[in-house]
């Protein structure tokens, strides 16, 4: 030792150590009952959790720092083995400071710098299946509704590199599902591979209601050239009303014609209709299919149920019909801020502003929210996000059957709103159970064809056993279960959350970014992501990286500098999430390849230990 001074120093140092050590075996300790709960195979993973949760409960950047200058470990890379990097630490510690050696028989660790990323792989390879060729992220893809009748489409997604086939339960049904499956086996008896499939319940939807129509009317517009003109004609599918035939591809629109008009209409024949701007606007009719008609129309055209369609010859009228019911037009409301929403339940379809005379706000907008438990739980001042956080508001006033909202944000030309969009309240404690009716009948539905669950918009560990009890009623115990953490108060609890899913493992967390950046905001949601991973390090338990990624790729076929940075950086999960989209196929193969690069370089991110700001566990 070279002074007193630096004897002090590491003195100092080491009672800090040893000190966080302590409170790491003491906040164990306070939860040995949920340790016990844990299944067995998974015990110690969740030891190592809490220390973990009670290392990053403090600031300990200056410990780093001194360690640092001593060259020793700067404990930034402790997650899978936490006391056993304390305990090494301490050790070269008190070596240097010359202390005698202490009894460490009440801190062995339950996972070492070899075997804690090792039950981080074999959690994952349980959950997720094997590592795939030269690259240890797995790449999952939700399927789209063709992928039931396009036995190509899954082949070619396993072929380029798909290791987990995602089935939204939100979206089509048992029958297309099990389809899915079936064209799954298939690929895989063909190409010698096997893939993993993950069923994801939908959830309690928390969306916008329908809006009341502006109308029922069909309008065709011909196409014009820059400077105006007219540069082909619209093409109109006229079908009979009473039983219409299925139109040709690339058709501007089709219009019902009620009784038997059209079976006396000819190619050449020219029909005159009533437009609803009060004119009469002439079609051309040129081919004829089936009793159908195919038309053509160089003027534009506003085409109501029930107005006139006639047959004429020159300026004569030859006969009269009408068209049937056309479709609504359902028009969106616009929004500034300073407006104010009135949102109610779902059975009351939505409605724009009233304004009078002069042009004052008589009866603001209005629309419906598909759940009824919002009213019994928001509050005052709490805020409230629509469309994927383009629409923001607080609220001002609750009532048991209308929540009164102030919007904030909006465009500044105003930002339009439409039924089926996301609602996000992230202040608000929603006690709506994580599973519905709905989900219980996909449960069953899908328990024999999949390997995994998907448990969506999962709050409190509640919600974990509740799905647990449920697979064990039905007797599929053996499936894996993945949190999909989408928002605040998830990601807050998350500890709690794992603990309880350990119970039945295996076990993965799914970050769901898109609801997850509007219910924390855009600005925190690379900080919590980081949080997020390095807490599922902590337990041993893999990733799922989610919303949004190569997502320009999979839609146009291009990907933006950004997104490739994205998925660059999504390398630290353990599996990728990608969505639908024409270009899936080349997006997963794109994929593959940077993964694999990335691979060669990294696997997890050193960290510098600031105090956590969310996710402790309780007491």
């Amino acid at each position: 030792m070279e002074n007193r001074a630096t004897q002090r120093f590491v003195d100092r140092l080491l009672m800090s150590i040893a000190r966080i050590r302590a409170q790491c075996l003491e906040f164990e300790r306070r939860h040995a009952a949920e340790v016990e709960a844990v299944h067995p195979d998974y015990r110690a993973s969740a030891r190592n959790l809490l220390h973990y949760l009670a290392v990053r409960q403090h600031d300990i950047r200056e410990v780093q720092e001194d360690l640092a200058s001593l060259g020793l470990s700067s404990l930034g890379r402790l997650e899978s083995h936490t006391l056993a990097t304390l305990n090494a630490v301490f050790e070269t510690l008190r070596r240097l400071s010359g202390k005698p050696d202490p009894d460490l028989s009440d801190a062995v660790a339950p996972a070492g710098f070899r075997t804690g990323p090792l039950y981080l792989r074999d959690h994952a390879n349980r959950l997720l299946g094997p590592e795939s060729g030269s690259r240890g992220v797995r790449i999952m893809v939700t399927m789209p509704s063709e992928a039931a009748e396009d036995e190509t489409l899954i082949y070619r997604l396993v072929k380029a590199g798909m290791s987990i086939m995602r089935v939204n339960c939100a979206h089509d049904g048992p029958e297309a599902w099990a389809k899915m499956v079936a064209n799954l086996r298939r690929a895989e008896a063909a190409l010698g591979r096997k893939c993993r499939i993950l069923a994801d319940l939908g959830g309690p939807k928390l969306r916008t209601g329908p809006i009341e129509p502006a109308g029922h009317v069909v309008r065709f517009n011909p196409p014009r050239d820059i400077n105006g003109f007219v540069s082909a004609p619209a093409t109109i599918w006229l079908t009979p009303a009473e039983s219409p035939e299925p139109e040709p591809e690339d058709v501007d629109g089709v219009l019902p014609v009620v009784g038997d008009l059209l079976d006396r209409v000819a190619p050449g024949d020219a029909l005159r209709i009533a437009d609803c701007r009060g004119m009469d606007r002439t079609v051309t009719v040129i081919e004829a299919e089936g009793r159908s008609r195919l038309a053509h129309t160089l003027q534009g055209l506003y085409a109501a149920g029930g107005a006139a369609i006639r047959r004429v010859d020159g300026d004569a009228v030859v006969e009269e019909g009408r068209i049937g019911s056309v479709p609504p037009v359902i028009q969106p409301l616009v929004l500034y801020r300073g407006d104010i929403l009135i949102l109610t339940h779902d059975h009351i379809p939505g409605r724009p502003a009233v304004t009078k005379s002069d042009g004052t706000v008589a009866e603001p907008a209005q629309i419906g929210c598909s759940l009824a438990s919002v009213f019994a739980c928001a509050k005052r001042g709490e805020r409230i996000w629509f469309d994927d956080g383009k629409i923001g508001g607080t609220i001002r006033a609750v009532a048991s059957d209308a929540i009164r909202i102030e919007i904030t944000t909006a465009g500044p030309k105003g930002s339009k709103l439409r039924p089926e969009k996301g609602i996000n309240l992230p202040d608000t404690d929603l006690a709506t159970p994580a599973l519905t009716d709905k989900d219980l009948g996909d449960l069953r539905c899908v328990a024999r064809l999949v390997d995994m669950v998907g448990l969506s918009f999962v709050r409190r560990p509640e919600d974990v056993d509740y799905l647990v009890e449920r697979l064990g009623e039905i007797g599929a115990q053996h499936l894996g279960i993945v949190l999909k953490i989408e928002n605040r108060t998830a990601s807050e609890r998350l500890p709690e959350l794992m603990l309880s899913a350990l119970k039945s493992p295996p076990v993965g967390v799914m970050v769901a970014r898109g609801d997850l950046a509007v219910e924390v905001g855009f600005g925190r949601l690379a900080e919590l992501q980081e949080e997020i991973l390095w807490l599922c390090e902590a337990a041993h338990v893999p990733v799922i990286w989610a919303t949004q990624v190569l997502e320009d790729m999979a839609k146009t076929g291009m990907p933006s500098r950004a997104e490739v940075t994205d998925a660059a950086m999504s390398s630290r999960a353990e599996c990728v999430m990608l969505n639908k989209g024409p270009y899936i196929t080349d997006a997963v193969s794109f994929l593959d390849g940077i993964l694999s690069r990335m691979d060669d370089h990294q696997t997890k991110k050193t960290s510098m230990l600031r105090k956590l700001n969310i996710s402790f566990v309780s007491k």
